[in-house]
């Protein structure tokens, strides 16, 4: 699911030079690579490199490590700078906004957990959330409208936003069952829930 939006969310920059941001989890990497966009992993230490290495070893993708908020690179060398899997838990929210809008020149990608999803309850199941999934960590979730005043002040505005799983990810995670949890969403998607109330949310913004 998040491969599929990213790629979709991306179709208008062919061949674009990506920078994704904390992204040595490597989630994307590889749907992001074989569609043409040259990628550059920036993560915050060289250990971080561990997961996307089948990548970067042979020149598929790069990798730099830096300080994530102060990386040190020019303002606005990369065409797209995507971010997963951060926001929520950035200590320093601003800040990292910052940075996304400073190296973009012409969209940033990211996601974040909403406040219009069933992640509203989230500190009442952290608890079941934990037991679930072991070593999980608390994490922010946002109004749309804090994160697209965020970005509003550095000139992006939002151009497309995408909900990707109506129901909980630790609901998934408890059943084991995969079959269980497309049937799920795939009923959640028809009848429009996911839509209006899916997260993560994974947006566009753009400048202009």
């Amino acid at each position: 699911m998040q491969s599929r939006v990213t790629l979709d969310l991306l179709a208008k920059f062919p061949g674009a030079s990506v920078l994704d941001i904390g992204g040595g989890h490597g989630q994307t990497t590889g749907a992001v690579v074989e569609a043409g966009h040259r990628v550059t992993i920036l993560g915050s230490d060289p250990s971080c490199e561990a997961r996307v290495r089948g990548w970067t070893r042979d020149g598929r993708a790069a990798f730099v490590a830096a300080d994530l908020l102060d990386p040190g690179l020019p303002d606005r060398s990369f065409d797209v700078v995507l971010s997963y899997r951060l926001l929520p838990h950035a200590r320093r929210f601003e800040g990292l906004v910052a940075t996304l809008a400073r190296l973009a020149r012409l969209a940033v990608i990211v996601d974040y957990p909403t406040q219009r999803s069933l992640n509203a309850a989230a500190d009442f199941f952290f608890g079941l959330k934990k037991n679930v999934e072991r070593d999980t960590r608390p994490f922010r979730v946002f109004a749309d409208a804090e994160i697209e005043s965020a970005f509003a002040a550095h000139g992006l505005r939002p151009t497309a936003r995408r909900g990707q799983f109506f129901f909980p990810m630790a609901l998934h995670r408890a059943t084991g069952s995969a079959g269980l949890a497309r049937g799920l969403e795939a009923a959640a998607s028809a009848t429009g829930l996911t839509r209006l109330f899916g997260s993560p949310v994974i947006l566009r913004l753009e400048r202009g």
